[in-house]
């Protein structure tokens, strides 16, 4: 493999990545063709090879085009995209290992090899003559934590590839031409789980816990023990502890590639990480994001206000728009592309913390719990805190968080009143008829509400969040309640996230079963949309129940005002197909699998 690496792309794109809107760590000049050599023998281009690496960082907010490398929302029971992306073909069932999105592939493993040449040669690498840091570090202690870098990007890109695709290759070393590329195996579930460990490890004894301003978008401690509580959650979970399903996927030495043994240390195991995590975030300063004492402000600055004290790492995506577009209401400006379905918006719960849906007839009607106040027909005579005077009932009196994630028909969005039925401006029947709220419902989460999507120059600097203190909580009260069931810390951990989103604490006195439930309902609401739902019904193997079914919306093409009732008849929108077990895993694609025979498939692929 040649000695020489084109660095011009890669640092024009890490530039758009890492920067902000203050002058960043990457604010610097390049120089064109360089070799290994001379690339480690300089400190600077040592750092700017580095932060190339962070180019293979998944853009999870682009669900749309390839380079976001994100079906993954698409493709869960949150939403429906109006057009024809990979996410809305996995729905239906016809996808294979030849029409796989191939990217998804193809650029984590490029990420692993920059960071693989990245350990092999940073001590080659002499910073004794470098600054000190904004914050006082020396060359040396730079370089160290230039290591714990990598080591997490090694860890989190291994990571991104196992929850897609399960057991993969471990690949600690840059390979060469010389390498017998034969001897490249997929390594047991297991033992790739204590690989992104170990690695993680290796990067929290490295890493600050914090970043200045102008390092934002660096990896830090928390980040590495965050992904490491996160992956042992998934050890943990039904998919790959004592999964039967996968008894005969073994490779060619007879191997177990996803143990059907159940190991219940498990759960503990991911219990003490995310313990570990949040016990020193908390002394590091990080918390659950409360600006205001306004619940609906609390959970909506959460996504506006960038880099705030929950979040433990994060991606800077510059002015990106692309989301705000495809969110955008029609007669703003927007592509009424991104639709949250209707099952979740039956989800959200009541203000007063109860459960307005329990279920749906054949036809798809509600199950309604009278006990909760909700109404499915009718309109509301008065206005609420989060909604106008007007709205179908349905909308009325709900959680604040649903009011921050969801638009509906009537709701006040960047001053006016939105018009979602047929004829409305926002509707069906006005301007480009491909462009239109599939559901009856637009994405209203993480879009900023003083943002004019027809007037240049409002977007502001955009953030995504990978990991942060409301996930670390509910990890650790999913792990503890399997390993020792509903305990006080499992109440006061699930309680932390119901308190900051204005709901009651969760009442006493329910089992282990009931407490799952509740846990798991608790995920579906506070990380919507945020690439959790998907890997979560799949690692709990509910994803038969989730997403093999007929989903239904409103009648987008019925209505001539916000009051008109045959809008608000839910009708059929698509039957959606999950085969279980063959689509809990990705196929390698067949280009690789063609590539290097020995691989072995996924199950039914």
């Amino acid at each position: 493999m040649k000695q020489y690496m084109k660095l011009i792309l890669a640092i024009f794109l890490s530039l758009a990545l890492l920067t902000s809107c203050k002058k960043g760590f990457l604010d610097k000049v390049y120089d064109e063709d360089l070799t290994i050599d001379s690339v480690f023998a300089n400190a600077q281009y040592a750092e700017r090879f580095l932060s190339s690496a962070y180019f293979s960082l998944p853009e999870e907010s682009e669900w749309i085009e390839w380079w976001g490398r994100n079906p993954f929302t698409t493709a869960s029971d949150d939403l429906e995209c109006t057009w024809g992306v990979f996410g809305n073909q996995m729905n239906t069932g016809n996808w294979n290992a030849a029409t796989v999105e191939q990217n998804i592939y193809r650029v984590y493993w490029e990420g692993i090899r920059k960071v693989n040449i990245f350990i092999e040669n940073i001590d080659k690498t002499d910073f004794s003559e470098r600054e000190p840091s904004a914050t006082g570090r020396t060359g040396e202690q730079q370089k160290q934590e230039f290591k714990g870098e990598a080591h997490f990007l090694r860890a989190f890109y291994h990571f991104i590839e196992m929850r897609v695709h399960g057991p993969v290759s471990i690949l600690d070393k840059a390979l060469s031409t010389a390498d017998d590329y034969t001897k490249i195996k997929r390594s047991p579930y297991d033992e790739c789980v204590a690989f992104v460990v170990q690695e993680c490890d290796r990067a929290a004894a490295l890493l600050p816990v914090r970043r200045t301003n102008v390092e934002l978008g660096r990896a830090t401690k928390m980040a590495a023990l965050a992904l490491k509580a996160r992956i042992l959650l998934y050890a943990a979970s039904p998919l790959y502890n004592g999964n039967s399903d996968y008894a005969n996927f073994k490779d060619d030495q007879g191997r177990n590639l996803i143990s059907p043994t159940y190991d219940a240390n498990k759960w503990q195991r991911a219990a003490d990480a995310a313990k570990d995590c949040m016990t020193q975030a908390e002394a590091a300063g990080y918390m659950i994001y409360k600006p205001t004492n306004d619940p609906y402000q609390n959970y909506y600055r959460l996504f506006i206000d960038r880099w705030n004290d929950e979040v433990l790492f994060a991606r800077n995506m510059g002015t990106f728009n692309r989301l705000e577009y495809a969110s955008g209401a029609k007669g703003m400006g927007g592509w009424s592309g991104y639709c949250p379905t209707q099952e979740l918006v039956d989800a959200f719960q009541m203000a007063n913390g109860t459960t307005p849906i329990t279920g749906y007839n054949t036809d798809g009607t509600p199950i309604i719990n009278a006990a909760s106040g909700y109404q499915e027909t009718g309109y509301a005579a008065a206005a609420g805190t989060n909604y106008p005077a007007g709205v179908r009932n349905m909308y009325v009196n709900r959680e604040p968080r649903f009011y921050v994630s969801i638009n509906f028909n009537g709701q006040r969005w960047r001053g006016r009143q939105l018009e979602l039925h047929n004829s409305g401006r926002d509707g069906r029947a006005v301007g480009n008829g491909q462009d239109y709220p599939v559901t009856g419902y637009l994405l209203r989460k993480f879009a900023d509400e003083q943002i004019n999507l027809t007037q240049a120059g409002t977007f502001t600097f955009k953030t995504w969040i990978y990991f942060r203190m409301a996930e670390v909580y509910l990890n650790y009260a999913e792990a503890l309640n399997e390993a020792q069931g509903p305990t006080a810390d499992v109440y006061t951990n699930v309680n932390k996230v119901r308190e900051r989103a204005g709901l009651p604490a969760l009442p006493a006195g329910l089992s282990q079963t009931q407490m799952r439930e509740r846990i798991r309902h608790e995920r579906r609401i506070e990380l919507a949309f945020e690439t959790q739902r998907y890997f979560d019904c799949n690692r709990w193997k509910i994803a038969p129940e989730t997403s093999n079914k007929t989903f239904y919306r409103l009648s987008y093409d019925k209505g001539t005002s916000i009051q008109d009732d045959a809008f608000y008849q839910r009708v059929v929108l698509k039957r959606r197909i999950f085969e279980a077990p063959k689509h809990y895993l990705w196929p390698i694609p067949q280009t690789e699998i063609d590539r290097a025979l020995w691989i072995v498939q996924n199950p039914g692929w």
